[in-house]
């Protein structure tokens, strides 16, 4: 089967996009509503919940990404046994997975009190609130969430996107009322769950209904499932640095420096984050379609492809690195208030750390979408490692810098380096590799003279704080772009990038392409 790579992004694109903004928009009130009816030390303890939950979701080993990856193969050559046989062996995995995540946070509660330095609501039954969270999370991987790996395979996370949309706008709804006039955090975490539950039985109804020949039944070769095996093995490193880059941080600011510190920082993590989650969305909407071509097409076209799309992706990044540097101390302003604000040395470490977790993302995609986790499977651990031992040594010495630094210095001394090494050595032409880290430098370097160039010009400005956000989003939108066109403007790369941008918008309204 030829996926029309062209239409599917597009479409991915569009409702992946609407849903991060759903995603972004209203947890930003929902943070707010919280503070002001509940208090910091609940948005400290929600934030803490979610690491720790993402710690026992190493259960997952990374089964969803070796299975979606196993099957763009069967799907390209429609071997329907052998798509149905995956789906077996996926719900079969899930179902262990789900009863070892419950083990495990049932072993982990008699440890939850020693995480916490202070300020633990007095009013909350702290076990009680964990295995609501600890609930949600065991159901996801028992109701039908194999079924998603259909959708991802063929590229239609749109409709993964059409279906968490509904849900969640009358979820996060709900939560707001509740908040707001009920103030009961255990109806809250109750929504939460019913919600989740929502989102895996529609997928599950959707995938059925647009895949309906494939059932989960037949049986793998021992050598394939074997195959498999190894890829959830050497996944499970990536799974782990991801956990701790997005987990470790939070668990250690909680122990060392309380649930308050924690709500401020986890403020500004957050805006990273869901900007992070915007480009993500490009991200996968092009995964499925490029492990596609990468299974059917040359080398040298799929590195051409990897010049277009990090051409756009590192524009975009620099884009958002400068607008970010320039918005954040006025947003949080106006969102949290002057008493909620980190110094302005932090914003500087959160940018770099934005600029380099997207470049990271961006690498890490092409890896996946390639499978290549075997021999990368020494980096993600390498760097998880490095990560958490900084983190420990240094945020009794300087606090909040120590946490944001770590994970700078892992991400781009072992991460990114490591993973060039790895894509050019297995996937695309090696000679093309010079090439490539001119083009990847040129425009970080790039990133970091807009962002000065637009600090500098918003400094020039004196004037209130609604005034400041929309003149520094004017400036640290326009100063970048001016830059990025002026030395990229006539980049072949650029032009041909443009000119597939247009087919993939076009193909939205003309029926697509086949690409």
């Amino acid at each position: 089967m030829k996926l029309e790579r062209t239409k599917n992004a597009a479409r991915n694109i569009v409702f992946d996009g609407t849903m991060e903004i759903v995603n972004m928009l209203f947890p930003f009130v929902i943070r707010s509503v919280m503070l002001h009816y509940l208090g910091t030390e609940y948005l400290g303890l929600n934030g803490l919940f979610k690491s720790l939950l993402s710690f026992l979701n190493l259960a997952e080993l990374g089964v969803g990404s070796a299975m979606v990856f196993s099957m763009y193969k069967p799907i390209a050559e429609e071997d329907t046994p052998a798509i149905c046989a995956l789906l077996r062996l996926y719900r079969t995995l899930y179902r262990i997975i789900g009863l070892i995540v419950a083990v495990l946070g049932l072993a982990l509660m008699p440890f939850l009190r020693s995480l916490i330095k202070s300020d633990i609501p007095q009013d909350m039954n702290l076990y009680i609130l964990f295995l609501m969270n600890l609930g949600n999370t065991v159901m996801t991987y028992w109701l039908f969430a194999y079924k998603s790996s259909l959708l991802k395979a063929h590229q239609r996370r749109d409709v993964i996107s059409k279906v968490s949309l509904t849900v969640r706008v009358t979820e996060y709804t709900l939560k707001i009322f509740i908040l707001i006039y009920l103030r009961n955090y255990y109806l809250y975490l109750a929504v939460q769950l019913v919600s989740q539950l929502a989102i895996n039985l529609l997928t599950a109804v959707c995938a059925q209904k647009m895949y309906p020949r494939y059932v989960p039944e037949g049986k793998l070769p021992k050598e394939k499932t074997l195959d498999i095996f190894r890829r959830v093995r050497d996944l499970f490193t990536a799974k782990l640095s991801a956990t701790v880059f997005d987990a470790a941080d939070t668990v250690v600011i909680s122990a060392f420096m309380g649930l308050t510190v924690l709500a401020l920082y986890q403020n500004y993590y957050f805006i990273i984050t869901a900007l992070r989650m915007m480009l993500v969305v490009f991200l996968n909407a092009c995964m499925a379609g490029v492990g596609n071509k990468l299974v059917m097409e040359s080398r040298e076209a799929n590195y051409r492809d990897l010049e277009k799309i990090s051409l756009l992706f590192l524009w975009v990044l620099g884009v958002s690195s400068s607008m970010l540097l320039c918005l954040y101390q006025p947003f949080i302003h106006v969102w949290m208030g002057e008493e909620n604000m980190l110094a302005v040395g932090l914003v500087f470490c959160f940018v770099v750390y934005y600029y380099s977790m997207g470049a990271n993302k961006l690498i890490n995609m092409f890896k996946d979408a390639a499978g290549i986790w075997r021999i990368d499977r020494w980096r993600p651990l390498t760097a998880a490692l490095a990560n958490l031992s900084l983190n420990l040594l240094t945020v009794r010495w300087i606090g909040l810098y120590g946490v944001l630094l770590s994970s700078v210095v892992s991400i781009v001394f072992i991460q990114i380096p490591w993973l060039f090494r790895n894509l050019f050595r297995e996937v695309y032409p090696r000679e093309r590799m010079g090439k490539y880290i001119g083009l990847f430098g040129g425009m970080t370097a790039l990133a970091v003279i807009s962002c000065t160039a637009s600090w500098f010009a918003c400094g020039l400005f004196s004037m209130n704080v609604w005034a400041s956000l929309f003149v520094n989003a004017a400036l640290s939108f326009i100063i970048p772009n001016i830059l990025f066109l002026a030395l990229y403007g006539r980049n072949p790369v650029f032009r041909e990038s443009l000119s597939q941008l247009k087919r993939t918008l076009l193909s939205r309204g003309g029926g697509g392409k086949k690409a």
